[in-house]
């Protein structure tokens, strides 16, 4: 494997570039080495960008999906991983799904006020809430704004079922809330883990905590009685792809009940993104990896179709699937997922209106 040089690779960050927005009218551009375009390529400091959303909870009609409700504190994510399908949606907000979206995080303050509105709504009715659909609830600012620790004090209080997905060893700072939770069948969670190579994980998710961190959790939290699976995911071919079987052992081994995996498809902006990275992260095998992503989506690197999107088509596709199910049926426990419960709600409609109302 060839040898990266400073001057070819931007360490601790997963883009190397800011992509042009496709919704902006004009573009930067590096004409010198020297002067502005210097800083506009290099600044490495996290902006944390002010948003007032009068919802927080939003639906999803996606048919890959289990969940029908996703709620996300944050825009954004400083873990920088290279493959976030996240990243588009920075564009919505005026920046680049490049080194923006690991550099410009949105915060939402004000998430649990607004959520216990919903709940309070007369027309609200429970499902399943996935908290971190897009960007980690527990990227690394959320130990400072304990904004998701808030939006799951309110869940319990409640009594609302909510499936947690991260890669942020933080979560085990909320194991209070999460046990109580766990007790009465209102929470599960996924810890995402695609490799045990922490060389590929430095590179390819630069913020996040290791393998062997990611692990420890999924321990912890099993151990507290938290039922606990992991996302072996995405899976890139020429880079993880052989590793699921011990992936997903090790996963066992440390109290996980399950696992899931999806095949990388690069979207939008994200091909783009993930091509300049390979090139510069793995130069030896960055063709290979980009014509194996390819065979797994019709020829393409981007993929929106429905149904084979995330689990890709074609031989490539095949043998990935056939290997998950192989070492999920040697190495996963028999005791599945539970199912969580939704007759606990508790709304608390008019109950501030009784206490003024008794004085």
């Amino acid at each position: 494997m060839d040898t990266i040089q400073n001057s070819d690779y931007f360490k601790g960050r997963g883009a190397q570039v800011n992509t042009h927005n496709k919704f902006a009218a004009q573009r930067y551009v590096a004409e010198h080495i020297e002067g502005l375009d210097e800083e506009f390529l290099e600044d490495s400091n996290t902006q944390l960008i002010e948003e007032h959303p009068k919802k927080i909870i939003s639906a999803n009609d996606s048919p890959d999906l289990p969940m029908g409700y996703s709620l996300n504190p944050y825009q954004g994510c400083e873990h920088g991983c290279i493959y976030c399908y996240a990243r588009n949606a920075h564009e919505y907000w005026g920046y680049s799904a490049g080194l923006d979206f690991e550099r410009k995080i949105i915060v939402k303050r004000n998430a649990a006020e607004v959520l216990e509105r919903q709940f309070n709504a007369k027309n609200y009715q429970p499902q399943v809430i996935m908290l971190s659909g897009n960007t980690d609830c527990y990227q690394p600012i959320e130990r400072k704004l304990k904004i998701t620790r808030a939006v799951l004090e309110v869940m319990l209080k409640y009594r609302h079922p909510v499936s947690i997905i991260s890669k942020n060893g933080l979560i085990l700072r909320d194991l209070d809330i999460l046990r109580e939770m766990a007790g009465l069948g209102l929470v599960q969670v996924a810890i995402s883990l695609n490799s045990l190579n922490e060389e590929l994980r430095q590179k390819m998710e630069p913020r996040t905590i290791t393998a062997k961190g990611r692990l420890k959790v999924v321990q912890a939290l099993s151990g507290a009685g938290i039922p606990v699976m992991i996302m072996c995911a995405p899976i890139v071919p020429g880079l993880n792809s052989d590793e699921m079987p011990e992936v997903i052992k090790a996963a066992a081994e440390h109290g996980a009940r399950g696992a899931g995996y999806t095949i990388v498809r690069l979207n939008g902006a994200i091909g783009e993104l993930f091509t300049d990275w390979v090139h510069k992260a793995y130069p030896d095998r960055a063709e290979k990896v980009l014509h194996s992503i390819e065979a797994c989506h019709g020829g393409k690197l981007n993929d929106s179709r429905w149904g084979t999107r995330m689990r890709g088509e074609g031989e490539l596709a095949s043998s990935i699937r056939q290997l998950f199910k192989v070492s999920v049926k040697r190495y996963m426990p028999s005791t599945p997922m539970p199912d969580l419960r939704l007759d606990l709600f508790a709304p608390q409609r008019g109950r501030q209106l009784n206490l003024f109302s008794a004085g």
